[in-house]
């Protein structure tokens, strides 16, 4: 992190954050805890203009720049990008945002819908990020890293006081784990104000260099192979694994053969097309069953940008 995540900013966030991205629905899902034996709140953050709960950081970090006419870049696989060019186009200063070449088209044709000048580089999210850095530096444009400005963490941790409004607070909280901004932000929240819940982040177990780093305290890098674009990280960002050591309690790991089910499930219980990021967090309930058995858990529904094809080869 750039400097400490600060709950009072978290706090300030939803003031300057669109409303469309604050407030998002959550639900007990009936279906879902009856078949697992656990009460599951599901923290729906699919259902916004760019389907992802990025806007929050993004909006938020595009904020606190205001005054700051310097051009940004920044890497995604979709979603973040999203994030940034929604804000941007808003603040009405130029992005330019370097994707893989393997990203998904239906991300990439978005963030060009959204004003983003969008570069293809990269066989991976990490090769892409390499450029998009020598891209800032040759330009002096500001390069923007996910996972590492406090900013945008703190944007994202809007969700947990949200999540802490349901009736029953979670004993467990299942966050989706990729570059850590998601789940940094959460964690510092619920650590000050919900310290009995546990905070557990999810890895997908064909990318799991987030959850390596986290067991070691240091950053590891590892292959990212799993379909889970949105959590497949194969280089982390240190400072994001330095602010894990005061925001989460643990890191599963599920397998890409666990998400699918999950968003099978996720579709068939809440009607709801969840892409195989936002559905890590139902993929670990899920496995945890036996240990959760009677418990109140809750976990973030990250995204739903999925192509035709992915719809059909997931879903159906």
């Amino acid at each position: 992190m750039t400097d400490p995540i600060s709950v009072e900013r978290i706090r300030e966030a939803p003031g300057v954050i669109d409303p469309a991205f604050l407030n998002t629905p959550q639900f007990v899902c009936e279906p879902l805890s009856e078949r697992l034996g656990v009460s599951v709140l599901l923290k729906v953050e699919c259902v916004n203009p760019i389907r992802s709960f990025k806007g929050r950081g993004a909006g938020y970090f595009v904020h606190r720049l205001a005054g700051d006419p310097t051009p940004l870049v920044c890497a995604s696989a979709g979603n973040f990008g999203q994030g940034m060019a929604f804000a941007c186009r808003q603040a009405g200063r130029p992005l330019t945002v370097f994707a893989a070449t393997s990203a998904n088209p239906l991300k990439v044709a978005r963030m060009r819908a959204l004003g983003a000048d969008v570069i293809e580089a990269g066989a991976d999210f990490d090769e892409a990020k390499d450029a998009a850095r020598r891209h800032a530096d040759s330009t002096g444009a500001r390069f923007v890293e996910d996972g590492r400005e406090t900013a945008i963490s703190e944007g994202a941790g809007t969700i947990a006081p949200e999540i802490l409004h349901a009736p029953q607070r979670p004993e467990v909280l299942f966050v989706p784990l990729g570059n850590g901004a998601l789940l940094n932000g959460v964690g510092a929240w619920i650590k000050r104000f919900s310290p009995a819940t546990m905070v557990v982040g999810v890895c997908a177990e064909r990318a799991p260099s987030m959850a390596l780093s986290w067991k070691a305290a240091s950053p590891i890098e590892a292959p990212n192979e799993t379909i889970a674009d949105g959590i497949g990280v194969r280089v982390p960002v240190p400072e994001a694994v330095a602010a894990m050591r005061g925001t989460v309690d643990d890191v599963a790991l599920v397998t890409d053969a666990a998400i699918v089910d999950a968003m099978r499930s996720l579709h068939a219980d809440t009607g709801l097309v969840v892409e195989p990021s936002g559905a890590a967090g139902v993929a670990a309930i899920a496995a945890r069953r036996d240990e959760l058995k009677g418990r109140r858990v809750a976990t973030v529904l990250t995204g739903g940008n999925l192509t035709a094809e992915q719809v059909r080869a997931w879903l159906y």
